[in-house]
């Protein structure tokens, strides 16, 4: 499976600055299907955890109230060139993805 996560990491004196966007459906489960008029399934990231050089710098709690393919940024202080930085998601049927860099 191709990755599901972009991730942009910027370091300046110290501090990370994170980008991410995550390409998901984030189906509610209140939207109609209009070929069938049944409800679509919901389906839609739940937790986003960061960490850096397996420290979690940031852990972000999801609901059905973001929209597709969520874009997400932090910053966070005490970063350095050659840390690394994972992020991974979890859905509510419990698919994941995650995705290393190291800040440079």
């Amino acid at each position: 499976m191709a990755t599901t996560i972009k991730i942009s990491a910027k370091l300046k004196d110290g501090v990370a600055d994170i980008k991410t966007l995550m390409f998901h459906p984030m189906e509610t489960g209140a939207r109609i299907d209009p070929d069938t008029g049944n409800n679509i399934p919901a389906h839609h990231i739940t937790q986003m955890i960061f960490t850096n050089n397996g420290k979690q710098v940031m852990v972000a709690n999801f609901s059905t109230a973001v929209s597709k393919n969520p874009f997400f940024g932090f910053s966070f202080a005490n970063a350095k060139a050659g840390d690394v930085l994972k992020a991974s998601w979890v859905d509510n049927l419990g698919e994941s993805d995650e995705i290393e860099t190291q800040l440079a």
